[in-house]
């Protein structure tokens, strides 16, 4: 294990970044002044390049070692919070009612910040490190908008790496695992119309309610009966409404909303195929209509062989052998960093944080404990994937 002093002397400043952005949360694309607060600091570090508003808010750093090449690796943070209120009783919990950081991005912008600004001071390696501070993972896609701005192309970048804290794994641990890593995650509405009336004489109704129960019940046969059983997939009814309130009337419509989660495309696609013939069967057979609105939301987070092997070596010289699962389990939540993965080759680790409350909860915290670990990793990331030694 080396943790690099370096890092451990601004670990202080870094926490205060930390606190600082966990005080003043910011939602989705409207991350203005966490985006002037990065632009500023890498500015003052002396990063070569900084440039603002890629992916709208997005901030990029380039930094240049000390010896030029032409190898460029990129390395990613997250800047947006969530809509929750706060229920940490820290003395820097938000100012900002309704929004906190309840998924760390904090303390993945901090991090990434601290190792910035390490490497801005000794460019120990050869070629250049492109640091990318990215809006609305949470929502709406920032990764995806800052590709789309010609992130890879503008600057170069020939592999990309991202990191998200996890609650549950010890502090001073890191997951990795090659190919899938995060889920596809899709949105659906079902809307089954029948024929209302009395409830009292369902005989002459087109029963919705009974109708989208059978849908919501065959659905699941598609995790079960339809996808092969080693190839993951959940569906999950979230939510289902009537057009009626009252107790005596069987409604005309009833809608149901879920989610799809997958972790490879030929099962994504295998699975939205069968749910809309599902619902759609299912309610004809009853003599209803349903209709199907489905949305695909961010694709499957998929790390390469070679980069995650890499990643791998970096963190085990950060933290020690033991305490790097390079076989972590892959999670069905969803993750925009994905969009970059589908242009580039690159790899995506879990850093412990310990025993916390959950992500997304109004308890949560990035533990400050963390950094250290965090920091070092991208350091090391810069300076033994682009030697100044050839080995």
């Amino acid at each position: 294990m080396s943790i690099d002093s370096r890092i451990e002397a601004l670990v202080p400043e870094i926490k205060e970044w930390r606190q600082d952005m966990h005080k003043h949360p910011e939602l989705d694309f409207d991350v203005h002044r966490t985006a002037g607060f990065v632009a500023d600091k890498l500015r003052e570090f002396g990063c070569d390049e900084v440039v603002e508003g890629i992916g709208r808010t997005g901030v990029v750093g380039v930094i240049k070692g000390s010896v030029s090449g032409n190898q460029v690796i990129g390395m990613r943070a997250d800047m947006d919070a969530l809509p929750i209120e706060e229920e940490t009783g820290v003395a820097y919990s938000s100012v900002n009612a309704g929004l906190m950081h309840a998924c760390g991005h904090d303390g993945h912008t901090a991090m990434l910040l601290g190792a910035a600004k390490a490497m801005c001071g000794t460019r120990q390696f050869a070629g250049s490190v492109v640091v990318i501070f990215q809006p609305a993972e949470e929502e709406s896609g920032g990764g995806r908008e800052m590709v789309e701005d010609g992130l890879f192309e503008r600057f170069g970048i020939q592999s990309v790496y991202g990191m998200h804290n996890l609650p549950g794994i010890p502090i001073g641990h890191f997951g990795l695992r090659d190919g899938p890593i995060m889920a596809a995650a899709d949105m659906f509405d079902i809307v089954v119309e029948g024929k209302a009336g009395h409830a009292a004489m369902p005989q002459l109704c087109v029963d919705t309610t009974y109708i989208a129960a059978q849908v919501i019940n065959a659905i699941q046969a598609i995790s079960s009966r339809v996808v092969d059983p080693l190839h993951p997939v959940v569906i999950s009814i979230t939510g289902i409404q009537s057009d009626s309130n009252a107790y005596n009337i069987i409604p005309q419509k009833v809608t149901m909303r879920g989610t799809l989660r997958a972790l490879s495309e030929p099962v994504r696609k295998l699975a939205e195929t069968q749910l809309i013939s599902v619902a759609e069967s299912v309610a004809a057979a009853h003599g209803a209509k349903a209709t199907v609105d489905y949305d695909k939301g961010y694709p499957p987070t998929v790390s390469n062989t070679e980069q995650t092997h890499f990643a791998t070596t970096v963190a085990r010289s950060v933290a020690g052998e033991e305490s790097v699962d390079a076989n972590a389990p892959a999670l069905m939540a969803a993750e925009d960093f994905s969009y970059m993965l589908e242009v580039s080759v690159g790899n995506y680790c879990f850093l412990g944080n310990g025993d916390s409350h959950s992500l997304h909860h109004p308890k949560y915290n990035f533990n400050d404990e963390a950094i250290v670990y965090g920091s070092s990793y991208w350091l090391a990331l810069a300076e033994q994937g682009l030697p100044l030694s050839p080995s």
